[in-house]
């Protein structure tokens, strides 16, 4: 299974399900093309939340062994060449493979040309692969080449320019694997392909027949189920997010451990900020943030509600960027990101003296700042 390209395909907010018994699933593996004598491996649940495990890996002769600590939810594993001397390791080039616990798998070939066989599962789905594979082929060499396109100073435009054939051909993969699931609704694979069909998931999710939903699969099955839910919620949310609604009131914590009430702020106007430390126009607007606390700060707060990030990485970067006003983290108990209708980061909501929402801003958007200086004049 080949790796830029996946990152292309657009798959489904996932949620994670289960706590059972842990086992140890092994990849074994030879690759000729490496001049390292180590690999590393980056193993996270499918549901891409939960921790994310680093191990660095001996090359002998090319082989190499793999273990994956896992319950009944697959992960997946990225596996890395790892870069001589102090350079760091070239994030876009990678194999990435699904492990299905309790089925061990192998690895042969190169980094750019492999098979990946020892299941059920990989025997179906490279031969399926072969429906789209020439496309996958071409999107992965032109995404290495727009990278390097990229390193060599190239200007942005002429990238997107040089890269726009690609996403008509990720299109028309995404197509094919629609056209699957429909033939193959029975199988493992078609559980795989459709979390990533991007917008077709809707369409494609209830075509899936009982035995998946019960196969070595079944975990990846119920967190596109869940995600599914926890999208049309955020869309039932979104409708009722409108100027002149009254705002959701929620709790959650603060950055010292305590409770904060939204409603506890009732007497002053109030921006919620959804933002994230991995959000870069989240960071590129925090200097006019900034400004425009200081200048109003008698008149309004300003709640950051952190999203998708760890506690660290959150509080760091609150300290980093020496944020001045009230901050709290979504853990997803109550997912405020999903009771707001949350669909980009950032996103502010002003509230008004009396819980009334008074303006939705998504993006870093001069806007939000002209309607502060309206609002406060």
């Amino acid at each position: 299974m080949r790796k830029k390209v996946l990152a292309l395909l657009a798959g489904t907010a996932l949620l994670t399900a289960c706590q059972p018994t842990q086992q140890k699933t092994t990849i074994t593996g030879t690759l000729d093309d490496i001049e390292s004598d180590t690999l590393v491996a980056l193993i996270y649940p499918v549901t891409r939340e939960g921790k994310t495990i680093h191990d660095t890996i001996a090359l002998q002769n090319g082989k190499f062994t793999i273990e994956v600590t896992n319950d009944t939810l697959p992960s997946y594993v990225n596996i890395f060449p790892k870069s001589a001397g102090n350079k760091a390791v070239n994030m876009s080039e990678f194999i990435q493979v699904l492990v299905i616990p309790g089925q061990p798998l192998t690895v042969t070939g190169t980094m750019d040309n492999h098979q990946i066989t020892g299941n059920e599962f990989y025997a179906k789905y490279n031969e399926a692969q072969k429906g789209w594979k020439d496309l996958e082929d071409k999107v992965n060499q032109m995404s290495q080449t727009a990278m390097e396109m990229e390193q060599q100073g190239i200007s942005g435009d002429s990238v997107r320019k040089y890269y726009a054939p690609a996403r008509d051909m990720v299109a028309q993969m995404i197509d094919k694997h629609v056209e699957y699931i429909r033939q193959h609704p029975d199988e493992d694979v078609s559980v795989y392909l459709t979390s990533r069909t991007g917008k077709y998931v809707e369409e494609v999710f209830p075509l899936l027949t009982d035995k998946v939903k019960n196969g070595p699969l079944a975990a990846l099955y119920r967190t596109i189920d869940k995600g599914l839910k926890k999208q049309k919620a955020r869309e039932e949310a979104r409708k009722k997010i409108v100027e002149g609604a009254e705002a959701p009131d929620f709790t959650l914590k603060d950055i010292n451990g305590k409770d904060l009430a939204l409603s506890s702020l009732r007497g002053k106007y109030v921006v919620l900020d959804f933002w994230g430390s991995w959000c870069g126009w989240c960071i590129k607007g925090i200097p006019d943030m900034k400004k425009y606390y200081e200048k109003y700060k008698g008149k309004m707060e300003i709640l950051g509600i952190d999203c998708r990030d760890t506690e660290e990485k959150w509080k760091a970067a609150v300290e980093k960027h020496e944020l001045p006003w009230l901050h709290v983290r979504n853990e997803g108990n109550p997912d405020v990101s999903v009771l707001y209708g949350i669909q980009g980061y950032p996103t502010k909501i002003v509230i008004d003296p009396e819980g009334k929402i008074t303006k939705v801003v998504v993006g870093e958007d001069p806007a939000f700042y002209e309607y502060l200086d309206e609002l406060f004049k």
